[in-house]
């Protein structure tokens, strides 16, 4: 295949959930701009509107947007169902969808810690084993979990007192090993990429605040934070052909700071 064509994404449907905003906006552009049709999902309808009609005027595929809360299993399933009835079948999955909760470690909230797990692991395994039962039927396709460098490491309790987050993420990266194993005999790839600190209108108030910024990345080797362009490579490259050859690994995508 030529170069072009191991990137290409031309007549393939990707399902990116969280994907109205954030890396999973970011995500969803590159996948858009490489040709795909896409279906994105997260609970506020109006922010996924908006990133539908600003995606399909930008590249000229089909966005379809589907609120859905990803701790409830029929509303998954619901969204699945209702993906199906405008495409008949989807080729990449990408669980982006996650969450997190901050309080110090000795005082953490039982119900917090469940919450973050509901979200960040849970949904991931009823989505993923839905999709990947379709996929098997539909002769393939490629799953990528997006992770994080929290999952790779400890934090101390000033920089990032949310101890359930790490525990989740870390989860994901196996998660993603043992399913590369169990579904590559239906032709299911399955990767993940671990961003570090990316500019995202969660983390603005950082972004916006030159000291506050210059502390956040004065631990990156690239001395800066992560922008659109560093995720969108990444996600096409694992979504695409130029990957085929590729299960079971975590891309740290985080400007040389676990290198340290």
């Amino acid at each position: 295949m030529k170069l072009e064509e191991l990137f290409s994404l031309k007549g393939k449907v990707a399902l990116v959930t969280g994907g109205g905003r954030g890396i999973g906006k970011f995500i969803s552009e590159g996948l858009a701009e490489a040709g795909a049709d896409l279906i994105i999902t997260s609970r506020k309808m109006p922010n996924l509107e908006a990133a539908a009609k600003e995606l399909s005027q930008a590249y000229s595929v089909r966005v379809l947007p589907i609120a859905c809360d990803m701790t409830k299993e029929d509303e998954i399933e619901g969204m699945v169902q209702t993906a199906l009835k405008t495409f008949p079948r989807i080729d990449i999955l990408v669980n982006n969808a996650g969450a997190t909760w901050g309080a110090p470690t000795l005082q953490y909230p039982l119900e917090k810690w469940d919450y973050v797990f509901n979200v960040n692991v849970r949904s991931v395994w009823i989505l993923t084993q839905k999709m990947a039962n379709l996929m098997k039927d539909w002769g393939g396709g490629t799953i990528i979990n997006i992770a994080s460098t929290a999952g790779l490491r400890g934090t101390t309790e000033e920089a990032h007192p949310a101890v359930a987050y790490n525990s989740t993420k870390a989860a994901v990266i196996l998660l993603t090993k043992n399913l590369a194993v169990k579904l590559a005999p239906y032709h299911i790839r399955v990767n993940a990429i671990a961003p570090g600190y990316f500019k995202t209108d969660m983390m603005a108030h950082v972004t916006r605040n030159e000291a506050f910024y210059k502390m956040a990345t004065a631990g990156i080797p690239l001395q800066r934070a992560g922008e659109a362009d560093d995720m969108k490579g990444v996600a096409v490259f694992l979504a695409s052909e130029a990957s085929r050859f590729i299960t079971g690994q975590t891309i740290v995508v985080d400007g040389g700071s676990t290198a340290k």
